[in-house]
């Protein structure tokens, strides 16, 4: 049976379970050990939304003094940091694309033995094994993984992207693309991090020790300038009500939609679409389809409980005409759905907004209001978006009336943020 269960009951469990052990979380959470007890492994759940990012931090914050809660929140936020920070520059998510798609038709020497965990690397070999096996690793695992993939065996970053992105059930455009980036040196222009065998035998507790095996420095990779960040969308801050009747389209990126704020609408109808075409583009391992599918079911079938309404769950190629049929069958002159993150599903949802333009369909777009506040913080640094985070979760108990003092600068290394390569 799955650790990872594809459900909001279950995720929940799995952060109340969790929280008494946030005590210690600052401290232990670098370790990567059998069972992972020292992190939450949420990251399937919050990178759904089948447990959002404010129900993670909140549950923390209040069981402990801001001291202990802190470093968990902070590593949630990482999560929320990263999907603004491309919201603020979406060229990086098509140069990433554009990558993929050239190096998969002629792959380097080298490639298939470090997807294969073929390489004779202690740690790296299991750790790609433990990926594919599993659909999950330790974030400082990712960390040193992406480091050996780029400095020692000279991959190039985007194809180790790609791999983590394939097999990952937490897999997040975001947190993945720019985790990898972060490692190579292009997130922060010279800054990379580089794996020692000295860290990996101590954070493993002597499991791997690949002494002399490793790369001794790391070049930064260099590219072409990404302009001047843009503007995300954002909702409008007054807006007449939708025409109805309306229905509430769901995507995997969020799927605890009833908890958003949508205002005064009772839709009469929630559709679960699941896209063969971008799966099969994305080249998604069964695992993350699997899981991914179900959490759809999951969060429709609740959100359809929520607001008594029609409950269609569907599978196409082509998104766009599938919603289309389905508005057309209920009457529908309203579409309404949360945005995605910039991403696949972004593109596809698009592509819907297209599709129902053409048939004379309003789509209505919604963000939630954490994305709203914090996105606009990330245009630089996390640490400036951090100074804006932390005010959200300052224990009012403690009086505080400003933010805590700012943290060591250095990578995250915390499970929560669901990254890859970069904890």
């Amino acid at each position: 049976m799955s650790d990872f269960v594809p459900t909001r009951e279950a995720g929940l469990s799995r952060l109340h379970a969790f929280v008494p052990r946030a005590l210690r979380y600052a401290e232990e959470r670098d370790f990567d050990r059998p069972g992972q007890p020292s992190v939450s492994r949420l990251s399937p759940w919050l990178q759904r939304r089948l447990v959002t990012e404010a129900e993670a931090c909140e549950a923390v914050r209040t069981a402990h003094p801001w001291a202990r809660a802190e470093k968990y929140i902070q590593e949630v936020c990482w999560r929320t940091y990263w999907k603004g920070w491309l919201e603020h520059r979406p060229e990086v998510w098509r140069r990433y694309g554009d990558a993929v798609r050239r190096l998969r038709e002629s792959p380097p020497a080298g490639y298939v033995e470090a997807i294969e965990g073929r390489t004779g690397l202690p740690g790296f070999d299991d750790w790609a094994h433990e990926l594919v096996r599993t659909g999950w690793l330790h974030n400082h695992a990712r960390m040193w993984f992406a480091s050996i993939w780029i400095f020692t065996l000279r991959l190039p970053w985007e194809l180790g992207a790609e791999f983590f992105w394939r097999h990952l059930l937490d897999g997040d455009a975001a947190a993945n693309t720019l985790s990898w980036r972060w490692v190579a040196g292009l997130h922060t222009p010279g800054k990379t991090y580089l794996a020692r065998a000295d860290t990996i035998a101590r954070f493993t507790d002597g499991r791997f020790n690949p002494v002399g095996k490793l790369a001794t420095e790391a070049v930064p990779l260099v590219e072409p300038s990404l302009g001047a960040p843009v503007e995300p969308w954002y909702p409008p801050v007054t807006r007449n009500p939708p025409v109805g009747p309306v229905g509430l389209w769901l995507h995997p990126e969020d799927l605890c939609v009833e908890s958003a704020n949508l205002g005064e609408v009772a839709p009469v109808g929630v559709l679960a679409l699941w896209s063969e075409s971008l799966a099969v583009a994305q080249a998604w391992a069964d695992p993350v389809v699997t899981f991914t599918q179900a959490a759809l079911a999951d969060g429709a079938s609740r959100a359809a409980v929520a607001w008594s309404a029609d409950l269609r769950v569907v599978r196409a190629d082509d998104p766009g005409p599938a919603v289309v049929e389905w508005a057309r069958s209920l009457g529908l002159r309203t579409v309404l759905a949360l945005r995605p993150a910039v991403g696949p599903w972004l593109d596809a949802g698009l592509a819907v907004e297209a599709a129902l333009d053409r048939a004379g369909i309003a789509l209505r777009w919604y963000r939630r209001d954490w994305d709203t506040l914090l996105y606009p913080a990330a245009k630089r640094g996390f640490f400036p978006f951090w100074d804006v985070a932390a005010r959200l979760h300052l224990p009012v108990d403690h009086g505080a009336t400003a933010a805590p003092a700012r943290p060591a600068a250095g990578p995250p290394r915390g499970q929560e943020a669901g990254v890859a390569g970069k904890k």
